[in-house]
């Protein structure tokens, strides 16, 4: 699958290749998709309509400090903690960007390169940071855009 993720060309087929073979728990419509690793359980995240993923993201659906922990104390069990990532419509997730497990990303979204995102980000909001929190509005976010006030 890795060769065929390399031959498929960008990111928009990537993710079509992906949808036909079932990898998520859900794709959406027009997903661009930059990385090569979805982690170990990419069964436990669903993307929503027009998200655009770039490169070096890394999304992680579990921690396994329960091995260090069942290795070095005989007298307990401890679990797997696990749990989804979910990604809203009309999200962007910035560059270099980690997801955490149990962690939904809502609509209209940006998310600012490199930031480690280890809780819900709601609707309608720009966020970046390590850890991730919010610093604007998608939708001042979006007018500046029409402004052309990035230059």
């Amino acid at each position: 699958m890795m060769l065929r993720l390399i031959l498929a060309g960008g990111g928009y087929s990537r993710a079509e290749y992906l949808k036909k073979k079932h990898y998520f728990k859900s794709i959406g419509e027009h997903v661009y998709l930059q990385p090569w690793n979805f982690g170990t359980e990419p069964e436990l995240i669903s993307f929503g309509d027009n998200v655009h993923v770039a490169s070096n993201v890394n999304f992680v659906n579990h921690d396994i400090t329960c091995m260090m922990f069942n290795y070095m104390d005989k007298e307990h069990h401890y679990k797997i903690r696990q749990g989804e990532i979910t990604i809203g419509n009309n999200a962007f997730i910035g560059a270099g960007s980690r997801i955490l497990y149990n962690v939904t990303i809502g609509d209209n979204v940006i998310i600012g390169a490199g930031s480690l995102v280890n809780k819900n980000i709601p609707s309608g909001t720009v966020a970046a940071g390590v850890p991730c929190k919010v610093i604007g509005s998608f939708e001042e976010y979006q007018q500046r855009m029409v402004k052309d006030e990035f230059k």
